[in-house]
């Protein structure tokens, strides 16, 4: 991602709201992203969670976060971290700096690195520069799935430690 002006960034987060993800995810394209990693959680003992967030808080923006490091505030805040075999993952969608973040656990960080989870955003990425948003974030689930599954195949009785609801903020 190519540097931003700070008035500019700053404008563009001042001018988000949850709202506008609606112009790039339809209630249907959302339930449709929760029943993906559903579907894909039963192939792993693995957590996806995927939050979209529209643009950062005032205070935030004024402290230049960025987008990782928001992502990383939302992976402690939500428990993410704290499944039983370490394995969550987070995907987190920043529209207003056309980001997206994979905040990984230990239990499966270690197997990819930071390389692997950076190939899966750059792929995403580039599916939503042609407007393929909801395909976009299913393919991120579909692939780290696949990474989870490798590592931490399907349990006898399946768990769902995180909720599958896709969070917009």
């Amino acid at each position: 991602m190519k540097p931003v002006h700070p008035f500019r960034r700053f404008f563009r987060h001042l001018t988000s709201h949850p709202w506008q993800v609606k112009r790039h995810f339809s209630e249907s394209a959302l339930q449709h992203i929760e029943h993906a990693i559903a579907a894909n959680e039963h192939l792993h003992a693995g957590e996806i969670r995927v939050v979209i967030e529209s643009g950062l808080p005032l205070a935030a923006i004024l402290q230049g976060v960025s987008p990782r490091q928001r992502a990383i505030q939302l992976f402690g805040q939500l428990n993410i971290w704290d499944t039983e075999q370490n394995n969550g993952v987070l995907i987190y969608l920043m529209l207003a700096d056309k980001d997206v973040e994979i905040i990984a656990d230990r239990g499966i960080h270690r197997h990819l690195q930071a390389q692997g989870w950076q190939h899966i955003c750059q792929q995403m990425e580039g599916m939503f520069r042609s407007g393929q948003f909801e395909q976009g974030v299913t393919y991120g689930i579909t692939a780290i799935g696949d990474h989870l599954a490798e590592y931490f195949p399907p349990q006898a009785t399946p768990r769902n430690e995180l909720c599958n609801h896709v969070l917009v903020l």
